[in-house]
């Protein structure tokens, strides 16, 4: 948009000109693990002393204020003109690069001297010395650009679902197909550009194959985060534990995920990846991992139909049949034991870290359906303690921020759901001196959250009167249509689960409401009276979609996940069988201690007597896996 100040008598004569934009010790094999699990644990042949990666910078103290650089002046030729100051028209404007100062700028007159009047308006001096007060100009603004649309929303023509009945849990979604993309790339859908990387390979299909150098330089980034999947790659990769592994991932895709996968491929294993959220994808990184040979099939703001159709291109190959599938969701899971029966037969195990994707488990076992091992990663202590706590502790606010701009200080917030993601939202938000209020189901949950401090309440009681409401119990229709009618103006609601069943988004798709999107990621859903809410990534998981989440955290994930695929792929025949299991005890305490020289921590160790005396191993495990922390 451009501005432009003149006076109201020459507005007529002069010419618009517009202004321009600038643009550990050596773990001891536990019972019920297999031999290259605990190869991958153990440190290279010859080391006297496990090899523990560099602990990272300490981070600069709270109280220490960051100034930021203060902002470049834009060149005078480029600014408006100060008040008082006349337009230069083409004719007069000076050239390029020789522009006058401002004092240069007026007219001198050798008869006529120019001076401020005691009320602030200019004078005329005349040479017998009689004062006068110039005639006032009235300036006005004049907007070169009136016909800007904020509120137009781009739409694209979606492809026929493929299907829609399959599983909803990560694709409902009334919007339109290009709801949210990268505004700086066109509009034209992945699926239809043909894209080659410098080796020649088309595998893949990503938004722009350009980005890759931006998306290495993330992920080289986020290595400096995740110490203990730099030390697994380089413990483990002499002998490649996963050497004939055919992993077919689904997991949001960004730059933790970006290092997973190649540490993956450095163990031996061949990979092919989607992304299990259509807003969560990170372009750049997506390009980087397509340049640097991974056939991965995401871009952010896909459709549904492009969410299926990426999920198939990684499983569907001639002559490639996955043994090994990484999940976040189950999307991927289902999909293959619905479309492709056969392989799912031929997959050595399944490795699941969301709540989501582990009661889709649970249920396919129960109805002795599930015929090959699963591992139960999200209840594991490394997943449920640190990503699902300390992640979202951070990434809530970071979320909030990036769409609302808001204030946290004495806003009412409602929580529904005092797990481990609710507990570290709650946390966040109290510290930020938000009124914070629980909903729960569970009794001890709830009474955890009596004993932190928070009030317990039906969501009905307090829905009038909250601020921002926000959900995180893995649940559908958690928040209802009559809930959305009950809300306030201008109350904020979002999802922090992993699927966007919990908000009824489809409830709102009716005639009688309007949609009005504000930015990527945020809609107003007006009602007739005027009465608005703000709805955030559409009911989708709120700190991945429309923000990021601290690497260091998701580095204890990721390492547990990739200890996982080498026990399930090496694992002798009949050690595990067609069940969900948990994640061994030790292999836990080993992706902790990883993480331990990062914080220059030192263990204390138990002396022989010590260990007699409790019973236990000096090495671990120190807890049995039924300890509840």
């Amino acid at each position: 948009m451009s501005v432009q100040v003149v006076s109201a008598a020459a507005a007529a004569k002069v010419p618009e000109v517009e202004l321009k934009d600038l643009s550990p010790p050596d773990p001891v094999p536990p019972l019920g693990m297999s031999s290259a699990a605990v190869a991958a644990m153990a440190p290279p042949a010859g080391a006297g002393e496990p090899e523990t990666p560099a602990a990272a910078p300490a981070p600069a103290p709270a109280s220490a204020p960051v100034l930021a650089p203060a902002p470049a002046l834009a060149p005078a030729a480029e600014r408006p003109p100060a008040p008082g100051l006349a337009t230069l028209s083409p004719a007069t404007a000076p050239p390029a690069g020789k522009v006058p100062q401002a004092s240069a700028m007026k007219r001198s007159d050798p008869h006529h001297q120019h001076q401020r009047h005691r009320d602030g308006g200019e004078a005329l001096v005349s040479p017998d010395g009689t004062v006068t007060e110039a005639p006032r100009t009235v300036k006005k603004i004049q907007f070169a650009d009136q016909k800007q649309e904020f509120n137009k929303r781009p739409t694209k023509i979606g492809r026929r679902s493929l299907s829609r009945s399959i599983s909803q849990s990560s694709t409902d979604s009334y919007s339109s197909a290009a709801s949210y993309t990268d505004s700086s790339d066109d509009e034209t859908s992945p699926r239809d550009k043909q894209q080659k990387n410098s080796k020649g390979s088309s595998d893949f299909c990503v938004k722009n194959i350009k980005q890759a150098e931006f998306g290495r330089r993330e992920i080289e980034i986020a290595e400096q985060e995740m110490p203990a999947l730099m030390a697994l790659r380089k413990r483990a990769q002499g002998e490649k534990p996963l050497a004939g592994a055919k992993i077919v991932g689904c997991t949001h895709i960004t730059a933790q995920t970006a290092v997973l996968m190649e540490t993956l491929s450095a163990l031996g294993a061949q990979c092919r990846w989607a992304a299990c959220n259509i807003y969560s994808t990170l372009n750049e990184v997506a390009a980087a991992l397509a340049e640097s040979g991974f056939p991965v099939f995401a871009w952010k703001g896909e459709s549904e139909d492009d969410f299926w159709w990426c999920i198939d291109r990684c499983v569907n190959v001639e002559g490639w049949q996955p043994n090994m599938i990484l999940d976040d969701g189950g999307d991927l899971t289902h999909w293959i034991y619905k479309k492709y029966p056969n392989m799912f037969k031929k997959i050595k195990g399944i490795v699941e870290e969301s709540v989501t994707g582990v009661h889709r488990l649970y249920q396919l076992s129960k109805a002795g359906k599930l015929c090959v091992p699963a591992m139960n990663v999200n209840d594991s202590v490394t997943k449920q303690k640190f990503d699902n706590l300390y992640c979202c502790r951070e990434s809530i606010l970071d979320g909030l921020k990036r769409t609302t701009d808001m204030m946290f200080g004495g806003k009412q917030v409602v929580v529904c759901g005092y797990g481990e993601v609710g507990k570290g939202c709650c946390a966040a938000l109290k510290a930020m001196g938000s009124i914070v209020y629980v909903t729960e189901i569970d009794p001890i949950c709830a009474l955890q959250a009596c004993m932190d401090g928070f009030r317990l309440v039906k969501l009905n009681e307090v829905i009038r009167q909250v601020d921002i409401v926000i959900t995180c119990t893995g649940n559908k229709n958690v928040v209802t249509r009559e809930h959305l009618d009950r809300m306030k103006n201008s109350c904020i609601v979002c999802n922090m689960g992993h699927s966007n069943t919990e908000i009824d988004v489809a409830s709102l798709r009716t005639p009688e409401l309007t949609w009005e999107r504000v930015r990527s990621q945020v809609d107003h859903v007006i009602w007739p009276d005027g009465k608005r809410i703000v709805l955030l990534a559409e009911g989708r998981l709120l700190n991945l979609s429309c923000s990021t989440v601290p690497t260091f955290v998701l580095s204890i994930t990721a390492t547990t996940q990739a200890l996982a695929l080498i026990e399930l792929y090496n694992a002798p025949e009949g050690r595990y069988k067609q069940d969900v299991y948990l994640l061994p005890k030790k292999m836990d305490e080993y992706v902790a201690s990883l993480h331990l020289p990062t914080f220059d921590a030192h263990l204390t160790e138990l002396t022989d007597e010590q260990a007699k005396y409790l019973g236990l191993n000096k090495n671990g495990p120190f807890k049995p896996n039924y300890y509840r922390y």
